[in-house]
């Protein structure tokens, strides 16, 4: 799917044709689009494939007079993946007057963009669009990493009670997604330090001072991502001894309550027997059984109690 946009400030139309100041969002490119970007745009085959491959790091590149920006975004993953959040690859390419952005899957990013959610920004001031790019891309780590330690904290209140191992698993599901952010984040964090020195995205004040403010952000996510990673293995650990323990006390609880039963049925069977017994006779013998096993029932509980056995 390939769409064309031009607009100032945020405020986008759609265009039919490329030409200067469009920008041209290329989503899952079919073989006939992708033939279509290299020999009708002229961009280098190898920029295009590398924004479709879900494996390749954040880098910077040149190649024929075009540039490549390859960042790593975020993204909620299917409800019944591995894992709940994931990241894939973000192609941006200039040649000339065109900025071209590849990815081979829906990114929350680009359509913050697409639907005016983002300010202060033109398709024809390529500079300023890929460092707000950046910018918002680091922001939606930090939503998603908040979004992780709220659902972390429900499973903590769930796995105080717990016996079973589901909700390990989840933290486990939640664990592999801050592995996979810190190493998207370090990975968009060397680029963007290559960025800087090398004055890529040009050396004007401003868009400098919007570089360093993007670079911070996303120093910040690493940090969460760090803690966040620290604190979920902690938990992991801690909640595996609880699920343990709780265990243990459910099994005492209704080893406790065998023991208790076991009573009236011995107390039963002595009366079951072909052997003289006091009272066997007597019309009366089996409410005297029953007040038997309820009175040692009673003194069974009452010395499991003051043990805490119960």
């Amino acid at each position: 799917m390939i769409e064309m946009y031009r607009g100032e400030r945020g405020t986008l139309e759609r265009v039919a044709e490329p030409g200067p100041g469009v920008w041209i969002h290329v989503e899952d490119p079919s073989p006939e689009e992708i033939a279509w970007l290299h020999m009708d745009l002229g961009l280098p085959r190898d920029f295009v494939l590398s924004a479709l491959d879900a494996d390749e790091q954040s880098r910077y590149d040149r190649d024929e007079g075009a540039q490549l920006v390859l960042l790593r975004l975020p993204y909620e993953e299917a409800p019944d993946s591995d894992y709940p959040f994931g990241t894939l690859p973000l192609g941006i390419i200039l040649n000339g007057d065109k900025i071209v952005t590849i990815s081979r899957a829906p990114a929350d990013v680009i359509q913050d963009f697409v639907n005016g959610q983002v300010v202060g920004w033109s398709t024809s001031k390529h500079n300023r669009f890929i460092l707000q790019l950046l910018l918002r891309t680091a922001s939606r780590y930090l939503r998603y990493l908040r979004r992780i330690d709220r659902e972390v904290d429900v499973l903590e209140d769930r796995l105080q009670h717990s016996i079973r191992n589901a909700e390990l698993l989840q933290l486990l599901r939640f664990q592999k997604s801050l592995v996979y952010f810190a190493t998207a984040l370090k990975s968009n964090e060397l680029m963007m330090e290559r960025l800087q020195r090398g004055g890529v995205l040009g050396r004007q004040e401003e868009d400098q001072e919007l570089l360093e403010d993007v670079i911070t952000e996303n120093l910040q996510a690493i940090e969460m991502v760090g803690i966040s990673n620290n604190i979920l293995s902690q938990m992991m650990d801690a909640f595996a001894s609880i699920i343990s323990n709780n265990l243990s006390v459910v099994m005492k609880f209704l080893t406790g309550v065998t023991i208790i039963l076991m009573v009236p049925t011995l107390v039963a069977s002595f009366y079951g027997m072909n052997v003289p017994l006091p009272m066997q006779n007597s019309p009366l013998a089996w409410v005297m059984t029953i007040v038997l096993s309820l009175i040692l029932c009673i003194i069974v509980v009452v010395i499991f109690v003051k043990k805490d056995w119960l």
